[in-house]
């Protein structure tokens, strides 16, 4: 197994391998491991004991997810469990899960079974964004060589195990990143947000319990199993386990996606892009995708993972690195965030629906130098009325919100220099 449990098996030509090529090197032992020697709750205590955190932007610790699972399913009785797969990744500036389901579906459909095990789920459905065609065929072709082995079905290796699993091509919308909106989305609803309670590990996907976890949190669960907790814990800098798929992106010299060791710092990562485009300074980065609040040069030493880029005042979200140098504008780069949430809002409330396209007409109001005083003003009270945890259905309008709140606080007088009539920086 590669020092890299993501990425270390990929083809250099990324594409996926055949389901002979994959157990070639080493694919699904730890799939056989997992239902022949451990218990589904040992396999809980392992991926706790590894510290796997869920990568698709919250960061909850991965086991207490599947513990509510398996206490939610005994409420519920008799009856079919799911695991849903979110493989929408419409959060701006990530593209992490789309190499993991093109190059590596076999390491997913893994990982995806071995949790399956654990929580005790007889159905996998894995949710692409129907952008996301090549993937979405890659994991297609993938589950049917799993299930001409013997590795998905019936009695999977003889374990008495029974799974099936399917790929489900979604329309896709931000929205659907959200879990019970991606539910509504697999029953053929609107995806909108359910009000919780009851979560999803009680009644979820057509009323019955179900979990739904990220593509790249489910990708790191076969070498968990395979190489032990102690081993994944070694890769991360971090007390937050193993490595962690960085995407950078913006106004570097090679925007890329780097797997690095959790906790790496943005320094070193922007440094393996070659540094700051056409030589100029950093001005400002958001450690974890559009809806993450930014940080300036003197964080560049802080290490990126979930509490110390809390504790550094952002979160690290997906992990997705959106990197501002000093000709680009604060309030521009803000403003397309806004348009973007703006358009992917569900509509369900008025925070949402109103609020957004309201805040993004007054930043390319101001971006435009026709803005006034009473813009900023407005911009600050959508903010505040925000609160920190919102006042909407669900955490997108807070989420949309967090990079316009960082921005009037770092960058306040940015925005009141563009009342002069133009932008004093430039545009990104």
């Amino acid at each position: 197994m590669s020092d890299k449990p993501l990425t270390g098996r990929a083809r250099a030509d990324r594409q996926p391998h055949s389901l002979a090529a994959w157990r070639g090197l080493g694919g699904y032992a730890a799939v056989a491991q997992a239902l022949k020697r451990h218990s589904p709750e040992a396999v809980i205590a392992m991926v706790e004991a590894a510290g796997l955190r869920g990568r698709g932007g919250a960061g909850f610790p991965t086991a207490n997810k599947w513990r509510f699972m398996r206490s939610g399913a005994e409420k519920a009785g008799p009856g079919p469990r799911y695991l849903c797969v979110n493989g929408d990744e419409t959060e701006p500036g990530s593209f992490k899960d789309r190499l993991l389901m093109e190059a590596l579906p076999h390491q997913l459909v893994e990982g995806a079974l071995i949790a399956a095990y654990a929580i005790g789920a007889s159905k996998v459905i894995i949710l692409v964004r129907d952008e996301y065609r090549a993937a979405a065929a890659a994991l297609a072709r993938a589950i049917a060589e799993a299930e001409g082995a013997g590795l998905l079905g019936r009695d999977v290796l003889g374990s008495g195990f029974d799974l099936t699993m399917r790929v489900h091509a979604s329309a896709g919308r931000y929205i659907v990143g959200e879990e019970t909106a991606l539910i509504a989305a697999l029953e053929g609803e609107r995806p909108v947000p359910r009000h919780r309670p009851p979560y999803p590990a009680v009644s979820g996907l057509w009323g019955r319990p179900t979990t739904v976890n990220n593509v790249e949190t489910l990708s790191a669960v076969p070498s968990i199993i395979e190489n032990g907790a102690d081993w994944y814990q070694s890769l991360s800098r971090s007390e937050e386990g193993g490595t962690k798929l960085y995407g950078i992106s913006g106004c570097v010299t090679r925007p890329q996606l780097i797997e690095a060791p959790m906790g790496t710092t943005a320094r070193e990562l922007f440094d393996l892009c070659g540094g700051i485009r056409h030589g100029r300074s950093l001005f400002a980065f958001q450690p974890g995708g559009g809806a993450t609040a930014f940080l300036e040069a003197a964080d560049l030493d802080v290490p990126l993972d979930f509490a110390h880029t809390k504790q550094a005042g952002s979160s690290l979200g997906t992990g997705a690195l959106i990197v501002l140098d000093d000709h680009a504008c604060p309030v521009a780069a803000i403003g397309r965030h806004m348009r973007f949430y703006a358009r992917e809002s569900c509509g369900l409330c008025t925070p949402c629906r109103d609020g957004l396209p309201w805040v993004a007409k007054l930043l390319d109001t101001l971006e435009a130098g026709k803005g006034t005083r009473g813009d900023i003003d407005v911009l600050h009270q959508h903010v505040a009325l925000s609160g920190p945890s919102g006042r909407s259905y669900c955490d997108l309008n807070t989420g949309a919100l967090t990079p316009l709140r960082s921005g009037l606080e770092r960058f306040g007088d940015i925005f009141t220099a563009h009342l002069a009539g133009h932008c004093p920086v430039g545009r990104a």
